[in-house]
């Protein structure tokens, strides 16, 4: 909320509002309008809300004239455009005539900013601000400060353990039912397929990909191999890449790459793979190394769309099997390292040290999984240090 606010004090620009599909888009849309004078929410879900759109832009000064004076700009919110076949050039017309006149958010549970369909670009018209499921760190503190590293603070022993198991999408974790998180996952499985995918990437095949999709909760964190993928789901490797593509487009997964930049005999081909809902992998190491991971790109999400600097996510493996599960890298540059695991009695990682050393990484952590918290600033070290996760994610978004 504090960081859309914000996007709106300083930008004429509208601000792209993006995430899985019950992530809590439409709740910050509905609580952000309510922080001005004036506003209105149209959903293209809405039979009498299409009906307003299709009549052209001009059809919001029925409801706003703008040949009336006042003092604020009212706020303007679009929610689920981009089912409209020609959305991009809709808003981009929406946005030249009223971007004096109103401020313009748009929400949506596909990528708004890869969709492709059209000549015009909205370009320069829109910031993009990414929803994720919750995290530590917004559970300690809702307002997230907008900078690099937070003070470490330590999360309510309960509510860490609900986020663990139940994940961070709002309604399941609110909840912490396990009766209730199993009728909404399915339920939020159905629409994710049936009618998302199904009907807006257009492909026929929706019980093949999903046996891909089960597929992949069991190979979180592993290499990627499309030929292997491609044999058990009988398709091709180009449709496999097809699908994953699409997958990742609509929030049920993410890749993250290997770092290839000044490491000898490293491996540059094949990514690994995260879910968005660490809650439905089985395997508790899996689970622990995708949670460490939806945190990690939480984090470098905020930091790039709110300017801080240029920030990925990638992971280090060389021919030598050395490896690390995790590096951040700033401005190009290796910045953290963390390697995940799931015991906290296991021996810091060489690895760790190695690429340490040989990329001049400022920071490198064994993040290991249990209750214990540690009041300590673990960013002030810069050797290799062995943290409890609600102590280093604490310090993150």
């Amino acid at each position: 909320m504090k960081i859309v606010l914000k996007h709106f004090k300083d930008n004429e620009q509208m601000l792209f509002l993006v995430g899985p599909r019950q992530v809590g888009k439409t709740t910050i849309a509905l609580y952000t309008k309510n922080h001005f004078q004036e506003g209105r929410y149209f959903t293209w879900d809405s039979v009498k809300d299409r009906t307003l759109i299709l009549q052209g832009q001009d059809f919001i000064e029925k409801i706003f004239p703008i040949n009336k004076l006042r003092s604020f700009k009212p706020i303007i919110i679009f929610d689920e455009i981009h089912k409209y076949r020609d959305w991009k050039n809709w808003l981009k017309g929406f946005f030249d005539i009223y971007k004096s006149y109103f401020h313009i958010l748009v929400t949506g549970s596909a990528r708004l900013d890869i969709y492709k369909a059209g000549s015009d670009s909205l370009m320069g018209r829109y910031f993009l601000c990414k929803v994720h499921p919750f995290s530590t760190r917004e559970i300690i503190d809702p307002n997230i400060n907008i900078q690099e590293i937070n003070a470490h603070k330590e999360i309510d022993q309960k509510q860490f353990e609900n986020l663990y198991t139940f994940g961070g999408f709002p309604q399941v974790f609110l909840k912490h039912n396990k009766l209730f998180s199993n009728k909404w996952h399915s339920l939020r499985k159905k629409l994710l397929f049936y009618e998302d995918i199904k009907d807006l990437a257009n492909i026929q095949e929706i019980g093949q990909m999903e046996v891909l999709a089960e597929l992949l909760n069991h190979q979180t964190g592993q290499l990627l191999n499309r030929t292997t993928l491609a044999n058990k789901v009988r398709v091709s490797a180009p449709t496999i890449s097809r699908w994953l593509e699409t997958l990742e487009r609509f929030y049920y997964c993410f890749s993250i790459t290997p770092w290839h930049k000044n490491v000898s005999r490293s491996l540059i081909k094949e990514p690994k793979i995260y879910l968005w809902d660490w809650s439905i992998i089985k395997d508790p190491g899996k689970r622990f190394e995708n949670f460490i991971a939806s945190h990690l790109l939480k984090t470098i999400d905020l930091w790039n769309d709110m300017g801080i600097g240029h920030y990925n996510l990638h992971f280090l493996r060389n021919k030598d099997k050395r490896e690390v599960d995790f590096l951040v890298s700033k401005n190009n540059s290796p910045y953290i390292l963390v390697e995940s695991k799931n015991s906290p009695n296991a021996n810091l990682a060489k690895s760790l040290s190695f690429y340490q050393k040989a990329l001049k990484v400022p920071f490198a952590f064994q993040v290991y999984n249990s209750d214990e918290y540690i009041d300590k600033n673990c960013f002030k070290y810069t050797e290799p240090i062995i943290v409890p996760a609600k102590t280093f994610l604490s310090q993150l978004v």
